[in-house]
Protein backbone atom coordinates (compact mmCIF):
# COMPACT_ATOMS: atom_id res chain seq x y z
CA UNK A 1 0.00 0.00 0.00
CA UNK A 2 2.73 2.47 0.95
CA UNK A 3 4.48 1.97 -2.36
CA UNK A 4 1.28 2.59 -4.32
CA UNK A 5 0.59 5.71 -2.30
CA UNK A 6 4.13 6.94 -2.83
CA UNK A 7 3.78 6.34 -6.53
CA UNK A 8 0.44 8.15 -6.73
CA UNK A 9 1.78 11.11 -4.78
CA UNK A 10 4.93 11.40 -6.87
CA UNK A 11 3.07 10.96 -10.14
CA UNK A 12 0.63 13.67 -9.10
CA UNK A 13 3.48 15.99 -8.11
CA UNK A 14 5.18 15.40 -11.44
CA UNK A 15 1.95 15.94 -13.40
CA UNK A 16 1.59 19.33 -11.74
CA UNK A 17 5.01 20.32 -13.05
CA UNK A 18 6.64 18.03 -15.63
CA UNK A 19 9.58 20.44 -15.87
CA UNK A 20 10.75 19.55 -12.32
CA UNK A 21 13.80 17.35 -12.88
CA UNK A 22 14.20 16.52 -9.18
CA UNK A 23 10.72 14.99 -9.06
CA UNK A 24 11.41 13.12 -12.31
CA UNK A 25 14.53 11.64 -10.70
CA UNK A 26 12.59 10.56 -7.60
CA UNK A 27 9.78 9.12 -9.71
CA UNK A 28 12.23 7.15 -11.84
CA UNK A 29 13.93 5.80 -8.72
CA UNK A 30 10.53 4.74 -7.38
CA UNK A 31 9.72 3.07 -10.71
CA UNK A 32 13.03 1.23 -10.39
CA UNK A 33 12.18 0.14 -6.84
CA UNK A 34 8.74 -1.05 -7.94
CA UNK A 35 10.31 -3.32 -10.54
CA UNK A 36 9.54 -1.39 -13.71
CA UNK A 37 11.67 -2.77 -16.56
CA UNK A 38 14.59 -0.86 -18.04
CA UNK A 39 12.74 -0.53 -21.35
CA UNK A 40 9.68 1.00 -19.67
CA UNK A 41 11.86 3.42 -17.72
CA UNK A 42 13.68 4.43 -20.91
CA UNK A 43 10.36 5.09 -22.67
CA UNK A 44 9.09 7.13 -19.70
CA UNK A 45 12.28 9.21 -19.57
CA UNK A 46 12.23 9.87 -23.31
CA UNK A 47 8.79 11.45 -22.96
CA UNK A 48 10.28 14.09 -20.66
CA UNK A 49 13.65 14.52 -22.35
CA UNK A 50 13.79 18.31 -21.89
CA UNK A 51 13.31 17.83 -18.15
CA UNK A 52 15.72 14.91 -17.92
CA UNK A 53 18.64 16.84 -19.43
CA UNK A 54 18.46 19.48 -16.68
CA UNK A 55 20.24 17.25 -14.16
CA UNK A 56 23.49 15.30 -14.40
CA UNK A 57 22.27 12.58 -12.01
CA UNK A 58 19.09 11.92 -14.03
CA UNK A 59 21.02 12.05 -17.30
CA UNK A 60 23.59 9.47 -16.17
CA UNK A 61 20.80 7.25 -14.81
CA UNK A 62 19.36 7.26 -18.34
CA UNK A 63 22.78 6.43 -19.80
CA UNK A 64 23.04 3.57 -17.29
CA UNK A 65 19.71 2.21 -18.57
CA UNK A 66 21.06 2.31 -22.13
CA UNK A 67 24.11 0.29 -21.06
CA UNK A 68 21.74 -2.07 -19.25
CA UNK A 69 19.81 -2.87 -22.44
CA UNK A 70 22.95 -3.14 -24.59
CA UNK A 71 22.79 0.24 -26.37
CA UNK A 72 26.45 0.96 -25.71
CA UNK A 73 27.14 3.27 -28.65
CA UNK A 74 24.15 5.43 -27.84
CA UNK A 75 25.24 5.56 -24.19
CA UNK A 76 28.76 6.59 -25.23
CA UNK A 77 27.46 9.31 -27.58
CA UNK A 78 25.25 10.79 -24.88
CA UNK A 79 28.13 10.88 -22.39
CA UNK A 80 30.38 12.60 -24.91
CA UNK A 81 27.66 15.14 -25.76
CA UNK A 82 27.53 16.59 -22.25
CA UNK A 83 29.74 18.52 -19.87
CA UNK A 84 29.29 16.96 -16.42
CA UNK A 85 29.89 18.67 -13.08
CA UNK A 86 30.76 16.63 -9.99
CA UNK A 87 27.88 16.28 -7.52
CA UNK A 88 27.60 15.02 -3.96
CA UNK A 89 27.28 11.23 -4.02
CA UNK A 90 27.91 11.08 -7.76
CA UNK A 91 31.59 10.25 -7.57
CA UNK A 92 32.57 7.64 -10.12
CA UNK A 93 29.10 7.40 -11.69
CA UNK A 94 29.87 9.05 -15.03
CA UNK A 95 33.30 7.46 -15.44
CA UNK A 96 31.86 4.01 -14.67
CA UNK A 97 29.26 4.24 -17.45
CA UNK A 98 31.86 5.74 -19.81
CA UNK A 99 34.14 2.74 -19.25
CA UNK A 100 31.33 0.20 -19.53
CA UNK A 101 30.14 1.61 -22.86
CA UNK A 102 33.64 1.61 -24.37
CA UNK A 103 34.56 -1.80 -22.97
CA UNK A 104 31.39 -3.40 -24.31
CA UNK A 105 31.93 -1.76 -27.72
CA UNK A 106 35.46 -3.19 -27.70
CA UNK A 107 34.15 -6.66 -26.76
CA UNK A 108 31.79 -6.57 -29.75
CA UNK A 109 34.75 -5.70 -31.99
CA UNK A 110 36.82 -8.50 -30.48
CA UNK A 111 34.03 -10.93 -31.39
CA UNK A 112 34.26 -9.66 -34.97
CA UNK A 113 38.07 -10.04 -34.82
CA UNK A 114 38.42 -6.28 -35.37
CA UNK A 115 41.27 -5.96 -32.87
CA UNK A 116 42.57 -2.60 -34.14
CA UNK A 117 39.31 -0.79 -33.39
CA UNK A 118 38.92 -2.65 -30.11
CA UNK A 119 42.34 -1.33 -29.05
CA UNK A 120 41.27 2.24 -29.92
CA UNK A 121 38.16 1.92 -27.72
CA UNK A 122 40.08 0.27 -24.88
CA UNK A 123 42.68 3.04 -24.88
CA UNK A 124 39.87 5.62 -24.76
CA UNK A 125 38.45 3.81 -21.73
CA UNK A 126 41.76 4.30 -19.90
CA UNK A 127 41.71 8.07 -20.45
CA UNK A 128 38.90 10.25 -19.16
CA UNK A 129 38.05 13.23 -21.36
CA UNK A 130 37.53 16.55 -19.59
CA UNK A 131 33.77 16.66 -20.14
CA UNK A 132 33.29 13.77 -17.66
CA UNK A 133 33.96 16.27 -14.89
CA UNK A 134 36.32 14.07 -12.89
CA UNK A 135 39.81 12.76 -13.31
CA UNK A 136 41.07 9.33 -12.40
CA UNK A 137 41.01 8.57 -8.72
CA UNK A 138 44.13 7.28 -7.06
CA UNK A 139 43.95 3.51 -7.16
CA UNK A 140 41.39 3.20 -9.96
CA UNK A 141 41.37 -0.40 -11.13
CA UNK A 142 41.47 -1.09 -14.85
CA UNK A 143 42.24 -4.82 -14.77
CA UNK A 144 39.42 -5.54 -17.21
CA UNK A 145 40.59 -2.98 -19.79
CA UNK A 146 44.22 -4.06 -19.47
CA UNK A 147 43.20 -7.70 -19.84
CA UNK A 148 41.40 -7.06 -23.12
CA UNK A 149 44.27 -4.91 -24.39
CA UNK A 150 46.57 -7.86 -23.65
CA UNK A 151 44.20 -10.18 -25.47
CA UNK A 152 43.98 -7.93 -28.55
CA UNK A 153 47.77 -7.58 -28.75
CA UNK A 154 48.11 -11.34 -28.37
CA UNK A 155 45.71 -11.84 -31.29
CA UNK A 156 47.64 -9.47 -33.59
CA UNK A 157 50.94 -11.15 -32.78
CA UNK A 158 52.40 -8.53 -30.43
CA UNK A 159 53.43 -10.87 -27.63
CA UNK A 160 55.61 -8.20 -25.99
CA UNK A 161 52.69 -5.80 -25.53
CA UNK A 162 50.33 -8.64 -24.63
CA UNK A 163 52.60 -9.62 -21.73
CA UNK A 164 52.87 -6.00 -20.56
CA UNK A 165 49.09 -5.60 -20.38
CA UNK A 166 48.46 -9.02 -18.85
CA UNK A 167 50.96 -8.11 -16.13
CA UNK A 168 49.16 -4.83 -15.48
CA UNK A 169 45.85 -6.71 -15.40
CA UNK A 170 47.14 -9.23 -12.87
CA UNK A 171 47.94 -6.63 -10.17
CA UNK A 172 45.61 -6.19 -7.22
CA UNK A 173 44.11 -7.59 -4.06
CA UNK A 174 42.34 -10.92 -3.88
CA UNK A 175 39.98 -9.80 -1.12
CA UNK A 176 36.35 -9.61 -2.29
CA UNK A 177 34.99 -6.91 0.06
CA UNK A 178 31.29 -6.82 0.93
CA UNK A 179 28.88 -4.34 -0.64
CA UNK A 180 31.56 -1.84 -1.27
CA UNK A 181 31.73 1.90 -1.67
CA UNK A 182 32.82 3.05 -5.07
CA UNK A 183 36.52 3.46 -4.27
CA UNK A 184 37.05 -0.11 -3.09
CA UNK A 185 38.35 -2.69 -5.49
CA UNK A 186 35.33 -3.84 -7.47
CA UNK A 187 34.90 -7.62 -7.20
CA UNK A 188 35.01 -8.21 -10.94
CA UNK A 189 38.59 -6.89 -11.05
CA UNK A 190 39.56 -10.02 -9.10
CA UNK A 191 38.11 -12.09 -11.96
CA UNK A 192 40.33 -10.29 -14.47
CA UNK A 193 43.37 -10.56 -12.21
CA UNK A 194 42.77 -14.30 -12.26
CA UNK A 195 42.33 -14.47 -16.02
CA UNK A 196 45.48 -12.39 -16.52
CA UNK A 197 47.45 -14.67 -14.20
CA UNK A 198 46.23 -17.63 -16.26
CA UNK A 199 47.59 -15.95 -19.39
CA UNK A 200 50.93 -15.52 -17.59
CA UNK A 201 50.97 -19.23 -16.71
CA UNK A 202 50.20 -18.72 -13.00
CA UNK A 203 47.29 -21.14 -12.83
CA UNK A 204 47.43 -21.80 -9.09
CA UNK A 205 47.28 -18.08 -8.25
CA UNK A 206 44.51 -17.64 -10.79
CA UNK A 207 42.35 -20.42 -9.38
CA UNK A 208 42.87 -19.27 -5.81
CA UNK A 209 41.29 -15.94 -6.79
CA UNK A 210 38.29 -17.62 -8.40
CA UNK A 211 37.76 -19.87 -5.37
CA UNK A 212 38.04 -16.89 -3.01
CA UNK A 213 35.18 -15.17 -4.81
CA UNK A 214 33.01 -18.28 -4.52
CA UNK A 215 33.97 -18.89 -0.87
CA UNK A 216 33.22 -15.31 0.13
CA UNK A 217 29.84 -15.39 -1.58
CA UNK A 218 28.84 -18.72 -0.06
CA UNK A 219 30.04 -17.75 3.40
CA UNK A 220 28.28 -14.38 3.60
CA UNK A 221 25.07 -14.96 1.67
CA UNK A 222 22.91 -15.13 4.82
CA UNK A 223 24.66 -12.33 6.74
CA UNK A 224 22.47 -9.73 8.43
CA UNK A 225 23.74 -6.27 7.63
CA UNK A 226 23.72 -3.09 9.67
CA UNK A 227 24.77 -0.19 7.54
CA UNK A 228 25.78 3.27 8.68
CA UNK A 229 23.21 5.33 6.82
CA UNK A 230 25.41 8.39 6.56
CA UNK A 231 28.47 6.84 4.99
CA UNK A 232 29.22 8.78 1.83
CA UNK A 233 29.17 7.57 -1.74
CA UNK A 234 26.97 4.55 -1.73
CA UNK A 235 26.77 3.11 -5.21
CA UNK A 236 23.02 3.88 -5.32
CA UNK A 237 20.88 6.94 -4.82
CA UNK A 238 19.62 6.66 -1.25
CA UNK A 239 16.33 8.40 -1.97
CA UNK A 240 14.41 5.39 -0.65
CA UNK A 241 15.36 3.02 2.14
CA UNK A 242 17.32 0.02 0.99
CA UNK A 243 16.85 -3.61 1.91
CA UNK A 244 20.47 -4.26 2.87
CA UNK A 245 20.06 -7.99 3.49
CA UNK A 246 18.70 -8.40 -0.02
CA UNK A 247 21.51 -6.26 -1.43
CA UNK A 248 24.03 -8.44 0.38
CA UNK A 249 22.45 -11.61 -0.99
CA UNK A 250 22.56 -10.19 -4.53
CA UNK A 251 26.21 -9.27 -4.08
CA UNK A 252 27.06 -12.76 -2.82
CA UNK A 253 25.34 -14.46 -5.77
CA UNK A 254 27.27 -12.07 -8.02
CA UNK A 255 30.59 -13.11 -6.45
CA UNK A 256 29.71 -16.80 -6.79
CA UNK A 257 28.90 -16.12 -10.45
CA UNK A 258 32.22 -14.34 -11.03
CA UNK A 259 34.24 -17.13 -9.43
CA UNK A 260 32.51 -19.80 -11.47
CA UNK A 261 32.88 -17.76 -14.65
CA UNK A 262 36.61 -17.57 -13.90
CA UNK A 263 36.83 -21.33 -13.47
CA UNK A 264 34.83 -21.96 -16.63
CA UNK A 265 31.85 -23.45 -14.76
CA UNK A 266 29.39 -21.78 -17.10
CA UNK A 267 26.18 -23.43 -15.89
CA UNK A 268 26.94 -22.54 -12.25
CA UNK A 269 27.91 -19.00 -13.22
CA UNK A 270 24.71 -18.50 -15.18
CA UNK A 271 22.62 -19.87 -12.31
CA UNK A 272 24.26 -17.52 -9.78
CA UNK A 273 23.85 -14.44 -11.99
CA UNK A 274 20.22 -15.43 -12.63
CA UNK A 275 19.56 -15.72 -8.88
CA UNK A 276 21.05 -12.26 -8.35
CA UNK A 277 18.96 -10.77 -11.17
CA UNK A 278 15.80 -12.36 -9.76
CA UNK A 279 16.34 -10.26 -6.65
CA UNK A 280 17.64 -7.17 -8.47
CA UNK A 281 16.90 -6.93 -12.19
CA UNK A 282 19.00 -3.75 -12.42
CA UNK A 283 22.34 -5.23 -11.31
CA UNK A 284 24.31 -4.00 -14.32
CA UNK A 285 27.39 -6.15 -13.79
CA UNK A 286 25.30 -9.32 -13.47
CA UNK A 287 23.60 -8.42 -16.75
CA UNK A 288 26.96 -7.85 -18.47
CA UNK A 289 28.67 -10.97 -17.09
CA UNK A 290 25.67 -13.21 -17.71
CA UNK A 291 26.08 -12.31 -21.40
CA UNK A 292 29.62 -13.72 -21.26
CA UNK A 293 28.50 -17.13 -20.02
Amino acid sequence: GDKDRAREALEKAFELDTTDARVLLELDQLHKKLGMSAYERIAFCQKYWDTLIKRDDMYIEYVTLLNQVGKYEEAYKLIMARKFHPWEGGEGKVTTQYKIALLEMAKTEIQKKDYKNAIVHLNSALNYPENLGEGKLEGTKDNNINYYLGYCYEMIGRGDLAKKYFELASIGTDDPAGIMYYYDQPADMILYEGWAKEKLGKTVEANSRFYKLIDYGEKHIYDKLHVDYYAVSYPDFLIFDEDWDKKNKVHCYYLIGLGNLGLGNKAKAKEAFSQALKLDQNHLNCILYKKMV
